[in-house]
């Protein structure tokens, strides 16, 4: 992890070569989700990135939550930002129009690629590296703000990528992350499926989720996530709880509950610290 440089604003994904990636010896979860993302991504064209990249307004989660709503960004013009697991970093790209300067990271080359091509046909371009968010080849204290919505914040070991988003950010930057709900993780059956109205699993010892279907998902407590904050020398100041809408979709991209159930319980955690 030496000689950490930002890349340059027209850095172009399929130029970009992050040692160590392809070793042998990266984690087997690491090799596991990043095949299993370039699956997922097969499955979807170029107009389902564009669809998200072209949204309005930023929202978050499955249902899609307006930001307006519950403010946890805050005016991000002129700041540097990271997003942790950005896969097509749709995301990052309504921070973009917003002013601020996006870098995003992800592992599966594939997902990178197609918002390689989303950055060509909008004109918005910010760089994309293909690296463990776990590991990243950045300089330390280069950034506001990290960011996560469904990337680390599910897929990488909370133990490292919130230690490496710590490393990152320069002193008083800010974390904001999006995960599954304790609640909604603890609902969902053991074989996959959507949440019931019933806890499905135990609580105590959850915390790595290896589904059927594929995919190594970490699902930590609040107590944990607390914990692992803390410890790299974040102070929480806000977890919202986020419901369905009631205008929401029936069934969301990613289903982990359907809307009827996310209307009565919350199906996501979103995450705000301060470092």
């Amino acid at each position: 992890m030496n000689d950490r440089e930002a890349l340059s604003p027209d850095a172009d994904v399929r130029d970009i070569d992050v040692p160590g990636v392809d070793a042998p010896d990266v984690d087997a979860y690491l090799t596991t989700n990043r095949a299993f993302w370039t699956v997922v991504n097969s499955a979807f064209t170029d107009r389902d990135g564009w669809r998200a990249w072209s949204a309005p307004e930023v929202t978050w989660g499955l249902f899609g939550v307006p930001e307006r709503d519950v403010g946890v960004l805050g005016d991000v013009a002129g700041l540097d930002v990271i997003e942790l697991g950005c896969g097509t970093a749709y995301f990052s790209a309504w921070l973009a129009r917003r002013g601020a300067r996006p870098v995003g990271v992800d592992l599966t080359r594939a997902q990178l690629e197609t918002a390689a091509r989303c950055q060509q046909r909008s004109g918005l371009v910010f760089p994309l590296l293909e690296a463990d968010a776990q590991d990243v080849p950045l300089r330390d204290a280069s950034f506001d703000l990290v960011v996560s919505e469904y990337g680390a914040s599910v897929w990488c070991d909370p133990e490292r990528w919130v230690a490496e988003a710590a490393r990152l950010l320069r002193p008083g930057g800010r974390l904001v992350f999006l995960t599954n709900s304790v609640l909604a993780t603890l609902c969902v059956p053991e074989e996959e499926g959507v949440a019931e109205e019933c806890l499905m699993r135990p609580q105590r010892g959850l915390n790595r989720v290896r589904w059927p279907g594929g995919g190594t998902e970490f699902h930590p407590s609040h107590g944990e996530w607390i914990r692992v904050l803390s410890t790299n020398g974040f102070t929480v100041e806000a977890l919202h709880e986020l419901y369905a809408p009631p205008d929401a979709d029936a069934h969301a991209y990613y289903d982990i509950a359907s809307a009827e159930w996310a209307a009565r319980w919350p199906a996501e955690d979103l995450w705000a610290a301060r470092h």
